[in-house]
């Protein structure tokens, strides 16, 4: 074992890095309970997604482990499992829904595109063609949206029209007065505004002491508090439960080709591709980075090519066990710090994923407001990165503000960096023919630019 992961090179050892990849596991096993609580409320199989969480977790966290020996761990993430449940949501109101199955089509065609865009090395260019303030600003933008989701499946935020003496429907301006919103604060006599509270103090709380796992345990403990004050129904949500994995309800390959050319499947495919390829090449780096790897850019930049290629396999390879992207997560960074350096700390991570599958009564007792409580921390984490955007350039500053106010305002992550692009075409050119001529628009973000821009134009917002 200690020549194949080759250790030594390394400088550390077996026990460090099982101890490493544990830790990985304890600080993004929350997902096993987030993924199937978003994408059940899109109309997915609770427990299918339950299982194809932790197979996907399992199989290509080892995958990434054994063929880059890198100790990085993968899993359904967040943000854009947020992005797939609201998109089946809202595109039930028109007269042509996307089902479940072919937002699955969306994901599994966006990982083939990954694996191409991977070995013609044409991702690498679209990095260099997307400038900085406005990759994090996606990230903020994600951030925010996760945190609405939170807030509005913890019922901490309400929405509804009062005094109103017609409907309002979805698309149109509402004509609203100054005074009056659609957006209200839930009542704390609703059960589950105030476990979500709890929630998000007790996981800040565990996360000023540093405590690894702090979103994991946050959750565990507001399902105990669930369980005490009888929110939580013991007898009643384990009753007929299994502690066996039944993977006859796995949503194998269930995917719907047929409908790929639906009018809004296309956009959908485009904003799975465009989202991950950001979060997954900064989440790489980064840890590449905090492992030690680029101290050699020539190996590490390798390196890099080859786990972008495992997480692509991911995207698809998720989608046909049943869940949406699959993603390199940030929180490999803390096995890292752990000590972990080599491909053992991702197989330990891996396969404490799939030993998981033997919890799902576990699972099953975890109430929303737990998972709504790790939404919001989690968006938390995410808006840390507005501190890299520069705010003072206003060619930067007003495309990074549109991006990240429009994902969550306008409940779409599309719209957000479509105008976060295209408004940094315009004023970059602007600023240049004013004879600055210190903005790089890279040929690839006027192509981007033009195809936004034809969109809109052709198909609508609501596409």
């Amino acid at each position: 074992m200690g020549g194949f992961f080759r250790l030594k090179e390394h400088g550390t050892n077996a026990r460090t890095e099982i101890m490493a990849g544990l830790t990985t596991f304890m600080t993004m096993a929350y997902i096993l309970a987030v993924n199937p609580s978003v994408l059940g409320g899109a109309g997915l199989n609770v427990y299918s997604v339950f299982l194809a969480t932790a197979l996907a977790g399992g199989i290509f966290t080892i995958a990434m482990g054994l063929f880059v020996n890198f100790p990085a761990a993968l899993a359904p993430g967040m943000g854009l499992n947020a992005y797939f449940a609201s998109t089946v949501l809202a595109s039930k109101a028109t007269n042509s829904p996307i089902s479940p199955e072919m937002a699955l089509t969306a994901v599994f065609i966006s990982g083939i595109i990954f694996m191409i865009l991977t070995v013609t090395q044409i991702r690498q260019m679209l990095i260099v063609a997307v400038p900085d303030s406005l990759k994090h600003a996606i990230t903020v933008g994600i951030g925010l949206f996760i945190t609405i989701i939170g807030l509005k499946n913890s019922g901490i935020l309400t929405v509804g029209v009062e005094n109103t003496v017609t409907d309002i429907p979805k698309g149109q301006f509402t004509d609203v007065l100054g005074f009056e919103t659609v957006f209200h604060m839930g009542s704390l006599e609703n059960s589950s505004v105030y476990l979500a509270l709890l929630g998000v103090l007790l996981i800040a709380v565990l996360m000023v002491l540093r405590v690894p796992g702090a979103i994991l345990w946050g959750i565990v403990g507001v399902t105990i508090i669930a369980i005490i004050t009888g929110d939580v129904n013991v007898g009643e949500t384990l009753k007929g439960q299994s502690w066996s994995p039944d993977f006859s309800q796995l949503s194998w390959w269930d995917f719907d080709f047929k409908g790929v050319w639906h009018t809004g499947l296309i956009s959908i495919i485009a904003t799975f591709t465009f989202v991950e390829l950001f979060d997954t090449f900064g989440t790489l780096v980064g840890t590449a980075n905090r492992a030690g790897a680029m101290k050699d850019p020539a190996k590490g930049k390798k390196l890099v090519g080859k786990a972008m290629f495992v997480d692509a396999v991911g995207v698809s390879g998720g989608a046909m066990l049943g869940t949406s992207t699959v993603t390199t997560f940030v929180e490999s960074s803390a096995g890292i710090a752990q000590g972990g350096r080599t491909g053992l700390t991702a197989v330990t991570t891996g396969i404490a994923f799939l030993a998981s599958l033997f919890i799902w009564p576990v699972i099953k007792l975890i109430p929303d407001s737990a998972t709504a409580a790790a939404l919001i921390i989690v968006g938390v984490l995410m808006v840390q990165s507005v501190k890299e955007i520069d705010f003072q350039d206003m060619v930067y500053a007003i495309p990074s503000f549109l991006t990240i106010a429009l994902m969550p305002f306008t409940y779409n992550i599309a719209n957000g960096v479509s105008a976060g692009i295209v408004s940094y075409v315009v004023l970059a050119a602007i600023g240049n023919l004013s004879g600055k001529n210190k903005y790089k628009v890279h040929w690839l973000m006027w192509v981007l630019a033009i195809l936004i821009i034809a969109r809109y134009a052709w198909i609508g917002s609501e596409g």
